[in-house]
């Protein structure tokens, strides 16, 4: 799990890579309270431990020097 904390209504855009690191990019207003919200990270074929019907896909990135195939979800707390 990794906890990001972001301006409160920050909406996410996209999930991609640079330089070989996956970066998470947002809308947001950098003027109101940050709040913390967590996502989890799963490999292609791995189990989704932690993921409900409530939480979300961000998306899906590569490292193809590796082989891996990585897929963001960000989990939505009750």
């Amino acid at each position: 799990m990794n906890v990001i904390e972001m301006p409160k209504g920050a909406k996410i855009l996209s999930l991609q890579t640079q330089d070989d690191t996956p970066y998470i990019w947002a809308l947001v207003d950098p003027d109101v309270e940050k709040e913390k919200r967590i996502f989890s990270i799963n490999g292609t074929g791995h189990p989704l431990i932690y993921f409900t019907a409530e939480d979300n896909y961000i998306g899906t990135y590569q490292l193809p020097y590796r082989g891996l195939v990585w897929h963001v979800f960000e989990i939505i707390q009750a």
